[in-house]
C-alpha cells in the first residue's frame, strides 16, 4: 500500500507538470485567440479584439495567467469555452464516455485475441499457420491506422454496406433502449477494429514470444512430468506468465492509444474526446484544448497505476519481493 500511495503522490505531481507545460507551450504558440473569436461574430474592429482580451485575461502577463489557471484546475474549474461558451467540464463529459467506450474495446479486443493468437501459434511454431500470424502481424503494426480505417471503410462501408461510415449512431432511429445500445455497436465495429488491429498484431507477437520462453521453463517441464493435460499446462499454467509482458505493454501504450483514437475519431467522425481536441485547435478554443489534454494525461497516470495493481496480482513475485527463480 506504501508503493501505491508514494504512486499517487508522484502522479499527482506529474499532472501538475503536465498542466504548468501544456499551459506554456500553447501560450508560446502563434496566434491570438481573441481574433478567432472576433472573427467568428464577424467583428474585425480592434478596439472589440482588444475588450475581447480584456474580458477573458489574455493581457495579463504570463505567470498570472498560468497561477489563476493553476489554481481553477485545483477546484475543478476548467473554464468556459471560447466557441461554445459551455464549461470545459461538461464538454468533455459528453466527449469522454464516446472515447472510453471505442479505447476499452479495441484494447480489449486486441489483448483477448491477440494472446489467443498467440498462445495458439505457440503450441504450433513451425506450423504454416504459426508464420501466416508472423506476417500478418508484421503487416498490420506497420499500417497507419488512418488508412487501416479508409480501408475498411471501403471494404465493409462502401462496397458491401455491411456497417456504417461515420457517427456513433443512426438519428433516424427511434426504437428501444436496446436497438440503441445494438445500433451504437454496430457504428463501433470499424472504429475499434481500426485502432485495435495494429495492437492485436503486436500482442500476438510479444505473446507468442512470452509463451515460447514460458513452455521451456522448468515448472512447466515438471508439470508434463506430473501426467498434466496439455490444456492445464498451457492454460492454467504457462498462460498466467506469458500474459505478464503483454499487460505491463498494454498499460504503457495507453497514451499511445489516445493518439491513435484522435485520428480515428476523425476518419469515422466519431464524437470523442480526439475530435473535440482536433476541432479545438482549428478554432483556437484554448481552455477546451487544456482540458483534453490534461484529462487525457490523468487517464494515462491512472491506467498506469491500475496496471501496476494489476501486475502484483498476476505476479505474486511482486507482492512478496521474490526473485524470478
Amino acid at each position: 500500500m506504501k508503493q501505491i500511495a508514494a504512486r499517487i503522490t508522484w502522479s499527482a505531481g506529474l499532472i501538475l507538470a503536465v498542466i504548468v507545460m501544456c499551459f506554456s507551450l500553447i501560450h508560446l504558440a502563434p496566434g491570438d485567440a481573441a481574433v478567432v473569436i472576433a472573427g467568428d461574430s464577424g467583428a474585425g474592429d480592434p478596439e472589440i479584439i482588444q475588450q475581447i482580451r480584456e474580458d477573458l485575461g489574455l493581457d495579463d502577463p504570463y505567470i498570472v495567467q498560468l497561477g489563476g489557471y493553476v489554481g481553477d484546475v485545483v477546484t475543478g474549474d476548467l473554464g468556459t469555452s471560447y466557441r461554445f461558451n459551455e464549461p470545459v467540464i461538461d464538454l468533455i463529459f459528453k466527449r469522454l464516455w464516446p472515447t472510453i467506450l471505442l479505447v476499452t474495446t479495441a484494447i480489449t479486443f486486441a489483448i483477448v485475441i491477440g494472446m489467443l493468437v498467440g498462445v495458439f501459434t505457440a503450441r504450433r511454431p513451425e506450423s504454416p499457420v504459426s508464420h501466416s500470424v508472423t506476417v500478418f502481424s508484421l503487416v498490420g503494426y506497420s499500417m497507419p491506422v488512418f488508412w487501416t480505417g479508409y480501408l475498411l471503410i471501403i471494404m465493409f462501408a462502401s462496397k458491401v454496406t455491411w456497417f456504417p461510415v461515420a457517427g456513433m449512431e443512426d438519428v433516424r432511429l427511434d426504437g428501444n433502449w436496446f436497438q440503441e445500445k445494438l445500433d451504437v455497436a454496430h457504428h463501433l465495429v470499424l472504429p475499434a477494429l481500426t485502432l485495435g488491429v495494429i495492437y492485436l498484431a503486436q500482442y500476438a507477437r510479444l505473446s507468442r514470444a512470452s509463451m515460447l520462453e514460458v513452455l521451456q521453463s522448468d515448472y512447466v517441464r515438471t508439470a508434463r512430468a506430473k501426467g498434466l493435460g496439455e490444456k492445464t499446462v498451457v492454460y492454467k499454467h504457462a498462460l498466467r506468465n506469458a500474459v505478464i509482458p503483454v499487460v505491463t505493454v498494454a498499460g504503457l501504450q495507453f497514451g499511445q492509444l489516445l493518439s491513435g483514437a484522435l485520428l480515428v475519431e476523425t476518419v469515422f467522425n466519431w464524437p470523442g474526446l480526439g475530435r473535440l481536441a482536433a476541432d479545438s485547435v482549428f478554432q483556437r478554443d484554448t481552455p477546451v484544448l487544456l482540458g483534453v489534454l490534461i484529462c487525457s494525461a490523468t487517464l494515462v497516470v491512472i491506467i498506469n497505476i491500475l496496471t501496476d495493481i494489476v501486475y502484483r496480482v498476476i505476479d505474486p513475485r511482486i507482492r512478496t519481493g521474490g526473485s524470478a527463480e
